[in-house]
């Protein structure tokens, strides 16, 4: 994979650079810029170098179809404001766009292209667009991580037809995801939440020959604790699961790695209700599990204190209610702790995740937060990124 840093004459070149600029709006507002400022640097770095940029990037699923509403008009703002820079929207079909001559009419050094899935070709991986959008420029760019493990057209074909590169989220990306896959300080930990466990079956599989501890939180725990013959009244559960948890606590015997879940928990009737702090044989059949209780919390610090390495993907409990937040909050705050002292390597990932230190404002005091969902997951469970393959 070679990264653009590296590239010596980008003075004048016009670069297609693929970004992930799927923000959440709430109508034309931005609810929450984390994808954009996480690839300034790259722009920055492309303009300081004195190349023209095209933007290729995506809002939502419109299904290969035009959808207002889906339109990369607030993006363009936000951008030209962070950049103090001025961005220009490109609403023409891309089809009518012949060739890179099509853009000397404009002054501007930012461009970008509407909506990439307002055409279905992109979804497709539709060869003769891909090269279409190449012919548009000099060099093409993948700084799009977290749409890596998709087979698109912007992602994966267009590398075919220009000389391609990695950009400088994407190459952070991949190191941090490496440093604790392939280049591991050991002990290492990984804490791993979720609803669903079969999603991160193959995730926790690949992870166990390499890992010293999975803490399993949040619904997937719900799983093991019923498992071990506790009731978990009406706390969401995956079905059918008895036999992953089985193969989970089998494998990491073999490979020496030790498996945590909840010793205690906070329980509700409801998720908008009031905590109440339960030992596990104590649940009742109209409770829910919302959180993990204090002698679990202190648990897992220990091992936090203890640890090295730490991924951290999926909150410990339904976190949008603050009287569920507290496991998650004193999870944060240890690795922040020991990331102040420098004693611990720490790389957060997943939606929920990174929800919650925003919420919380306390993104910038850990090693690396990917925004990357599937992607990071997938990545995680030692897939070949499509994306990636392409740029090798």
């Amino acid at each position: 994979m070679r990264s653009i840093i590296k590239e010596k004459n980008l003075n004048n070149k016009t670069i297609i650079l693929r970004l992930d600029l799927n923000v959440p709006l709430d109508g034309k507002k931005i609810t929450d810029t984390t994808r954009i400022d996480k690839i300034l640097p790259t722009l920055n770095f492309l303009l300081k170098e004195k190349a023209r940029i095209i933007i290729l990037s995506h809002v939502g699923r419109p299904k290969g179809k035009i959808v207002e509403e889906l339109s990369l008009e607030p993006i363009s703002k936000t951008l030209q404001k962070k950049l103090n820079e001025s961005v220009r929207l490109i609403n023409e079909n891309i089809y009518k766009i012949k060739n890179k001559e099509f853009f000397n009419k404009y002054y501007e050094k930012i461009l970008i292209l509407e909506n990439i899935r307002f055409y279905p070709e992109e979804e497709k991986n539709d060869s003769n667009f891909a090269k279409h959008i190449a012919d548009l420029g000099d060099i093409y760019v993948n700084d799009a991580f977290s749409c890596s493990h998709r087979s698109h057209a912007s992602i994966h074909q267009i590398s075919k037809f220009l000389p391609s590169f990695s950009g400088l989220q994407l190459d952070l990306e991949v190191n941090a995801l490496n440093k604790i896959t392939s280049e591991i300080t050991k002990p290492i930990t990984c804490i791993i939440g979720g609803s669903k466990i079969s999603t991160k079956i193959n995730i926790i599989k690949n992870l166990l020959p390499k890992f010293d501890n999975i803490i399993i939180v949040g619904g997937m725990a719900n799983n093991f604790i019923e498992y071990f013959g506790n009731n978990i009244g009406k706390s969401i559960k995956e079905n059918n699961s008895n036999k992953i948890v089985k193969e989970i606590i089998s494998l990491s015997k073999k490979e020496a790695c030790n498996i945590i879940y909840p010793e205690d928990v906070h329980v509700s009737k409801n998720f908008n209700g009031s905590s109440e702090l339960k030992k596990l044989d104590q649940i009742l059949s109209d409770e829910m599990i919302l959180d993990i209780g204090p002698k679990t919390i202190n648990k897992i610090t220990n091992i936090i204190d203890k640890s090295k390495t730490i991924l951290w993907n999926g909150p410990a409990g339904y976190f949008e209610n603050p009287n569920f937040a507290t496991g998650s909050i004193k999870i944060a705050e240890r690795i922040i702790e020991n990331n102040k002292a420098n004693k611990i390597f720490s790389v957060v990932g997943g939606g929920d995740t990174v929800s919650l230190l925003n919420n919380l404002n306390i993104v910038s005091k850990f090693n690396f937060v990917s925004t990357a969902g599937g992607a990071f997951l997938e990545y995680l469970e030692g897939k070949k990124l499509p994306g990636i393959n392409a740029l090798n």
